[in-house]
């Protein structure tokens, strides 16, 4: 096995595995080890059923099951599955997955539960012709990229992460209730449980409000460390190809989607890894 870095801020190429195949420890041990010090993970040319990617992301955590209907069709429903389709395919006049079309701002999974997921994975089945690309953010470095000034200000306070399935648009707090919208309060910095290292935890989609912050206050030092984390220098964007196993780490990242044509399909295979409450 290699491990190949794929940009100077976060992401790495793992070659030389064949995950049809059950890992030795030693590998496993590897893949952890590279996981926590890149981020972000590409297991190119993978020809994965649902037993073998399952098996996959058990190498990373314990996997997080959800409410999937019986007809197979919407991200919800009658029965425990720990696999999401994200597709902007229709069957039947029914979406057979979430997160369909275009665009998708910068966020962190699942930051609106009391114990974010650790990490995501996600395998692609059917590609557009163009777009679609996933940029990630290294949340460590966008930390260290925050003026002293604004750092002070914001050590131990915690920001309002709501999410009701939108794409590219932030909730507004004054219209939204909150008893129908998922929603948790979280440290503005944490500190990552398997690293020890501090890391931003805000994302443009779904980070509202700062807690001991004006309205006005909160959108000034939200709208800055929307922009910093954001900063190219420290994005690595991943075009898919067909077999692609992208694993990343949702405590210390975020990441958005590009647009793709609505007239083509996109069929990506997701599964998440269970986490923790996160700590200052």
């Amino acid at each position: 096995m290699q491990i190949l870095p794929l940009h100077k801020a976060l992401g790495a190429e793992v070659i030389g595995v064949d995950l049809r195949q059950t890992l030795d420890d030693a590998t496993i041990k590897a893949l952890r080890s590279a996981f926590d010090e890149h981020i972000v993970l590409v297991i190119r040319g993978q020809s994965l059923d649902e037993e073998a990617q399952l098996r996959a992301a058990c190498y990373f955590g314990k996997v997080a099951y959800r409410r999937r209907p019986l007809d197979g069709i919407g991200p919800g429903g009658n029965y425990e599955s720990p696999f999401m389709m994200v597709s902007n395919i229709v069957k039947d006049g029914k979406p057979i997955g979430a997160f369909g079309d275009g665009e998708m701002w910068f966020h962190h999974d699942t930051s609106y539960y009391a114990e974010p997921h650790r990490a995501t994975l996600l395998y692609s089945m059917v590609l557009p012709t163009w777009g679609g690309n996933t940029c990630f953010t290294n949340m460590y470095k966008a930390y260290d990229m925050i003026p002293r000034a604004l750092r002070d200000k914001l050590e131990g306070r915690k920001v309002l992460q709501m999410h009701d399935y939108k794409r590219r648009e932030r909730l507004n707090l004054d219209t939204s209730d909150l008893t129908k919208i998922r929603h948790n309060w979280q440290p503005i910095f944490i500190t990552h449980p398997a690293t020890g290292k501090k890391a931003l935890y805000i994302s443009r989609l779904m980070s509202s409000q700062i807690e001991g912050l004006s309205r006005d206050e909160s959108e000034e030092a939200l709208n800055q460390l929307f922009d910093i984390s954001e900063t190219a220098s420290i994005v690595y964007e991943h075009e898919w190809k067909l077999g692609d196993l992208v694993i990343w780490d949702n405590w210390c990242s975020i990441h958005a989607r590009k647009d793709f044509p609505r007239d083509q399909d996109r069929l990506m295979r997701r599964l998440t890894i269970e986490g923790q409450a996160m700590q200052f």
